[in-house]
């Protein structure tokens, strides 16, 4: 076995690995590195440093505390086989005696309407993280701006933490996104939203940027308390605190993305429409939320027809 190495050190390697060797596309090493990043946060709280010290039960921790933060079931699933492939690699290469994850499940998943929020909670929300922008903190600016961009453009968490100043089209009101598969799209961004933007790039972004210690972040769009590039985890606990503030459910920033295709089929987009915003490769992707749109109108119906 080799020298004990940190956690970071070796989840560094395993990337730069499954780049090399797998010829994996740059976005999903990107979405394994954001995972293994977000296990090396727990691990950190855990106090576990070091990779040797990784147990299953480490990682069994991390999985749950990942479905409590409101994790969909195919991103714990996702979660589950980054993690085997991890456990496996340090393995394979000697850096560790026994497979960490050999014997951890990947979670079935199943095929179950996504959470969507109503249109009031979605106004209270925003409107509550507005009023908290007021305040002159910057990183309340960048929230407001960050749930206004997720509802707005119905964007994945990791293609809104991958968004570059160079990505706003400010004139046409237009965002250049890098979705699955390193496949890029253009969706439109509504006028909030692109106020929301302006207001956090002219009164907070240059405080955080100047917290930077390194440079590396300049060009990204949304910034972390640090000045660094914000992470997944930072967007998942901002959406969390700003659902529990208006009393709504729980379900995790791709929520957002659900509730916005929802909306949009309710107020007549067609569903093509919905599929090129979402980036989805096949319009039964897409068609999931039809379903969420025909079980909201049978309850209105309950609610409202006499003759129900």
């Amino acid at each position: 076995m080799t020298a004990e190495i940190s956690v970071a050190e070796a989840i560094d390697r395993y990337l730069n690995d499954i780049r090399a060797v797998r010829g994996l596309s740059a976005n999903t090493v990107k979405a394994y590195g954001i995972d293994l990043n977000d296990l090396a946060a727990e691990l950190a709280d855990a106090q576990v440093t070091r990779i040797q010290q990784l147990s299953l039960e480490h990682l069994r921790d991390w999985l749950w505390h990942s479905s409590q933060r409101g994790l969909a079931e195919t991103s714990l699933a996702r979660r589950s086989t980054v993690a085997r492939s991890f456990g496996r690699w340090v393995f394979e290469q000697g850096i560790v005696e026994t497979d960490p994850a050999a014997r951890l499940q990947v979670p079935k998943t199943s095929r179950t309407l996504p959470v969507v929020h109503s249109r009031q909670t979605m106004r209270a929300l925003l409107e509550h993280a507005h009023e908290a922008a007021a305040s002159g903190d910057p990183v309340k600016a960048r929230d407001w701006a960050m749930l206004e961009v997720l509802y707005a453009s119905a964007l994945r968490v990791s293609e809104l933490v991958g968004l570059t100043l160079d990505d706003i089209d400010h004139d046409n009101r237009l965002i250049t996104v890098i979705g699955k598969g390193d496949k890029e799209r253009v969706v439109p961004i509504g006028e909030i939203a692109l106020a929301a933007i302006d207001q956090y790039l002219a009164a907070a972004r240059g405080t955080l940027a100047a917290r930077a210690l390194h440079p590396d972040a300049a060009h990204h769009l949304f910034l972390g308390a640090r000045g660094g590039q914000i992470n997944a985890r930072t967007v998942h606990g901002v959406v969390t605190q700003a659902l529990t503030a208006v009393g709504a459910r729980n379900a995790g920033p791709h929520s957002f993305r659900h509730t916005a295709a929802t909306h949009m089929l309710d107020g007549g987009a067609d569903l093509r429409a919905v599929q090129t915003l979402l980036g989805h490769s096949s319009i039964g992707t897409t068609q999931i939320y039809t379903h969420v749109s025909v079980e909201q109108l049978a309850s209105s119906y309950l609610q409202a027809h006499p003759r129900a």
